[in-house]
């Protein structure tokens, strides 16, 4: 466990130093001119030209991204050039709300893909298994977005059960956890399914079977069990993907997290935020797959 663990850490340093070259040359090179985002456009050219030089904007792009990374090494991701607040003050302050938000909509997602993936597969051909491989092809199609207005239209609109948007109480999480996890409970069902199907047939099940055991324990302790590793997949794939890219689902349902803290810095040219947001974003994403990798290691051990 320790040599794979080892073996993981080495092989994301690489990653995390490209996304952090990649970002910051993009940023850069990207139109817009962040002082004048700041400042505004009646700002004249000698506050502009003096904010350029406190923020050493004026230096050379090498000496730039040098002195960058290395104030990145001491754990120091700048400040706002909007609010002037440190990176990791506001990171700290949201990524929890994102942190609870792709939660929930991994918890309902896993719940209900297993579930109606089990249900699918034990009954194949079924009324129940059609409905359910029609209901995950529109799941898998339509977009993230699309589904979250739909439920605002629905539920916040005509039927006023849940609030639009916003952050706050229980009833704030249901539809964006809801819109964030739609596509992941299709998912997992479709791939509990097959997994299922094909677990069912195995000759270790119809042993179980023979042996009198009741049918909740052939499917929930054989079974289910053994077609766990594409889950696990899937479910540590989305979850890194929660964290790191529920941009849409927080803007549309104004959640304040990090992915709208990032929608926010980019619209206003706010270099730092978004270059310590994407940064620490893809280390989280690089621990979710860690993660994964060590539940592969308990799920089946001879993952390697």
């Amino acid at each position: 466990m320790l040599a794979l663990l080892a073996r993981r850490l080495i092989l994301s340093i690489p990653t995390l130093a490209g996304v952090l070259a990649v970002v910051f040359l993009l940023l850069y090179v990207a139109p817009g001119d962040p002082v004048q985002a700041m400042v505004g456009e009646r700002a004249d050219t000698a506050t502009i030209t003096r904010l350029r030089a406190e923020l050493r904007l004026d230096d050379p792009l090498p000496v730039q991204f040098t002195n960058y990374v290395g104030h990145i090494l001491t754990g120091d991701l700048g400040r706002s050039y909007i609010t002037g607040r440190p990176i990791v003050d506001d990171i700290a302050e949201r990524f929890p709300r994102t942190l609870l938000l792709a939660g929930a909509a991994m918890l309902l997602a896993t719940i209900s893909g297993i579930t109606i993936g089990v249900l699918a597969a034990i009954r194949p051909n079924g009324w129940f298994d059609r409905l359910a491989l029609a209901a995950t092809y529109l799941g898998i199609s339509f977009p993230v977005y699309w589904i979250g207005l739909l439920l605002i239209v629905l539920f916040a609109v005509t039927l006023r059960w849940l609030p639009a948007s916003g952050f706050g109480r229980l009833e704030y999480l249901v539809l964006p956890a809801l819109a964030l996890g739609s596509r992941s409970i299709a998912y997992l069902a479709r791939v509990t399914r097959g997994a299922m199907r094909e677990v069912l047939s195995a000759d270790f099940v119809r042993t179980a079977r023979a042996k009198g055991l009741a049918e909740g324990t052939v499917i929930v302790r054989h079974a289910l069990r053994n077609a766990l590793m594409p889950v696990v997949t899937v479910i540590g794939l989305d979850f890194g993907a929660y964290l790191t890219g529920s941009i849409l689902t927080e803007t549309i349902f104004s959640w304040p997290g990090i992915g709208r803290y990032v929608v926010m810095a980019i619209s206003r040219r706010d270099l730092p935020a978004v270059q310590g947001s994407v940064l620490f974003l893809s280390l989280v994403f690089v621990t979710v797959n860690l993660i994964t990798d060590v539940a592969y290691r308990k799920v089946d051990p001879r993952v390697g």
